[in-house]
């Protein structure tokens, strides 16, 4: 049975953007919602040139494991088969691991680009300190042998660039798939701090929030630059669009905001590309975190325009109703992604993970469904 869910968040006032002219609305089936990896969260996924799904777990012990059996504090995963008969293995950390941890830290954005994997990684205690703070600074950390071994950047972005926790914009196998009109690079998402001084714990602790203003950046780096060691000056980022609506790109000073949300943002997000629809999709929080008030977006480009797929609200958060599903639930999710693998035509399969302390959304689950086309008058 499906559920349509795009009823519930019309109610929704001051949506940031105009209803999508593609999508009309998200279905859901939630009898094919599946959950493992119980204790460890977020997984965004990437499809690599292997054919396999993998992703940075936080926290737990990733599949097999729980909130304190084989925990650690970055894991990666790789996730096999189909959508509906997949299979998750320890490649990095977390019980049984194939390979140990080498760094702590957390990771929402991978990217496999040909032979490589790619992940931004943000610290869990910034060298010095005795408290956790995600925002402090991101690095690039890559791999050349599908996650067994990672090899960390030696420069940084900060808070004080005014850029925190980034994702990366998925395409197909391996990145392929680019448009010719998006250029052959690699494309990055930065949600803006809300003061560059932010600190999740210790004195002047904030804890994981949506962000006001809602702000996010983008960024590109040429894909044989990112394959052969970038530095952050490789980097380009969104500069506003010119007379003709064409993308400007600058440098890390120049750079404007690609997406605005005045509800705010929240403190990770996801954005993949849909090769049949030709749409780019973000998806990320607004209003309050870790409460299941989530946003999917899209837009012809990575730079926009940007329009409001779905846009949940208090009284109907994502999956306030799940009929067919008996997990245990609580209003909590904070982060849901598409994996480009498991697109099939306007079916999909997504993932969602929340903040349930070890239990309930505190794990990697699944959830069938498909995208809605707006009816041509």
């Amino acid at each position: 049975m499906f559920v349509c869910l795009g009823m519930f968040a019309r109610s929704v006032a001051n949506e940031p953007y105009p209803k999508s002219p593609i999508i009309e609305r998200i279905q859901l089936d939630w009898k094919t919602h599946r959950r493992a990896a119980q204790g460890s969260d977020n997984f965004q996924l990437t499809w690599a040139q292997d054919g396999h799904l993998y992703g940075a777990w936080g926290d737990g012990g990733g599949f097999g494991g729980s909130n304190s059996k084989g925990r650690v504090g970055l894991g990666v995963a790789k996730i096999e088969g189909p959508a509906d008969d997949y299979r998750g293995t320890n490649i990095w950390g977390g019980v049984d691991g194939q390979n140990p941890a080498q760094f702590d830290g957390k990771s929402w954005g991978m990217i496999g680009v040909d032979e490589q994997l790619h992940m931004w990684v943000v610290p869990d205690r910034p060298p010095g300190k005795d408290y956790r703070n995600h925002y402090e600074f991101i690095r690039l950390a890559s791999s050349r042998d599908f996650g067994a071994t990672w090899n960390k950047s030696g420069w940084k972005f900060t808070s004080f660039d005014n850029l925190t926790i980034p994702t990366f914009l998925n395409f197909g196998r391996a990145n392929w798939g680019v448009p010719e009109s998006f250029g052959d690079y690699v494309y990055s998402y930065f949600i803006r701090p809300s003061d560059p001084k932010i600190q999740q714990q210790g004195n002047d602790a904030a804890g994981l929030i949506v962000h006001r203003p809602g702000t996010i950046y983008l960024a590109r780096i040429a894909t044989d630059q990112l394959q052969f060691g970038p530095d952050r000056d490789r980097f380009e980022f969104f500069a506003g669009l010119s007379p003709g609506d064409q993308p400007k790109w600058g440098s890390i000073d120049e750079k404007r905001p690609v997406f605005r949300d005045p509800n705010g943002v929240g403190w990770c997000m996801s954005a993949c590309h849909h090769p049949g629809l030709q749409r780019v999709l973000i998806c990320t929080e607004h209003g309050e975190s870790k409460a299941g008030l989530l946003g999917v977006f899209d837009a012809p480009a990575p730079w926009g325009p940007w329009t409001t797929v779905e846009y949940y609200s208090p009284e109907r958060p994502f999956g306030a109703k799940r009929p067919g599903s008996d997990w245990p639930w609580k209003n909590n999710v904070f982060f849901i992604a598409f994996p480009t693998k498991w697109f099939d035509g306007l079916d999909f399969t997504a993932n969602f993970t929340g903040a349930g302390m070890g239990k309930d959304n505190d794990s990697f689950n699944t959830v069938s469904g498909r995208f809605v086309l707006r009816s041509r008058q």
